[in-house]
């Protein structure tokens, strides 16, 4: 695979895994190498992939692997292996399996690509993020989570729905861990500009954020075999190419802070300047006392679990 091509690893074949292959390919961001434990599978799906290449007009190449060999010297590496939620459990619940899957992915990735920049989808996520980047000995902002690009973009898509406008009028910003202790925040949240507490009442937006913090349940439930994955997947390639194109764009992520937002020693969703050397900066806000309140409550949801996994 020597093709001059940034080359992107993605751990887990799965449907959020796949989708992120898709994607990648599908915007030329580079050559792919999709690894799975079950046999065939990687090897299956990359075929696949690699045949609609003609119609799509890509000529990345794809491969497939059970093992690690051929991630060696990637740039970028998507880990979204692990047990996905079924109804009924938290993100919280997979912890330990989890855990331990996302450790001997680490372990196995770094031994080969040791300049590589880590994006961890698993969950639950902020504490996955936490486990990979001391696994790893990278530096933290060459380990980042994706989390809050999918919290943003439901909070978006509700939004635009809701006042009938384009998604690409709609910017949200959200804080704080993946799951029930989200914190979006309206007052930065606009559409063309304008704050969507002007445009939206009180009950209206406090309904529209209590869904954007079940959004994953609620596709959970009505799936009832598996979770997410489109819009998971899109976000991380969003991270790629911003990584990959050096963007310096401006995203929410699981990054490590080291006092922003009063939190030191832990990753949790704040937004971060992308660029190709990872998370090149922590943009830090003002925020009021509620929400620095519903923050530090997000940030202790966190340290619970990164306490249980004794990190």
């Amino acid at each position: 695979m020597a093709s001059g091509r940034p080359k992107i690893t993605v751990v887990g074949a799965g449907n959020v895994g796949a989708s992120v292959a898709q994607y990648v390919v599908e915007k030329e961001l580079g050559d792919v190498v999709l690894v799975d434990v079950i046999e065939g599978v990687p090897q299956g799906k990359s075929l696949d992939l690699a045949q609609a290449g003609p119609i799509h007009r890509y000529d990345s190449t794809l491969i497939g692997s059970n093992g690690y060999d051929e991630t060696a010297d990637s740039d970028i590496v998507v880990i979204t292996a692990g047990l996905a939620r079924k109804p009924g459990m938290t993100r919280d619940d997979l912890l330990f399996k989890n855990a331990e899957i996302v450790g001997g992915v680490v372990e196995k990735i770094v031994a080969l690509s040791r300049n590589a920049i880590l994006i961890l989808v698993t969950n639950p996520l902020d504490a996955m993020v936490q486990l990979a980047w001391k696994k790893s000995g990278f530096p933290s902002k060459r380990v980042v989570g994706m989390a809050g690009i999918l919290d943003s973009a439901r909070f978006r898509q509700f939004i635009a729905r809701e006042l009938n406008v384009s998604v690409e009028n709609v910017t949200a910003f959200v804080l704080g861990g993946h799951g029930d202790t989200m914190v979006p925040l309206p007052r930065y949240s606009t559409v063309a500009g304008i704050p969507i507490t002007e445009l939206l009442s009180k009950e209206k937006i406090d309904a529209l954020v209590q869904r954007t913090a079940n959004g994953g349940a609620e596709i959970v439930a009505l799936l009832k075999t598996g979770s997410a994955y489109y819009a998971p997947a899109a976000s991380a390639v969003e991270m790629v190419e911003a990584i990959l194109k050096d963007k310096k764009k401006i995203l929410p992520c699981a990054a490590y802070l080291e006092g922003q937002y009063g939190v030191t020693g832990l990753y949790v969703g704040v937004p971060v300047k992308l660029g190709r050397s990872g998370v090149e900066q922590v943009i830090e806000i003002k925020l009021t006392p509620d929400e620095q309140a519903a923050f530090k409550k997000s940030a202790d949801a966190v340290r619970e679990l990164v306490d249980k996994l004794k990190l």
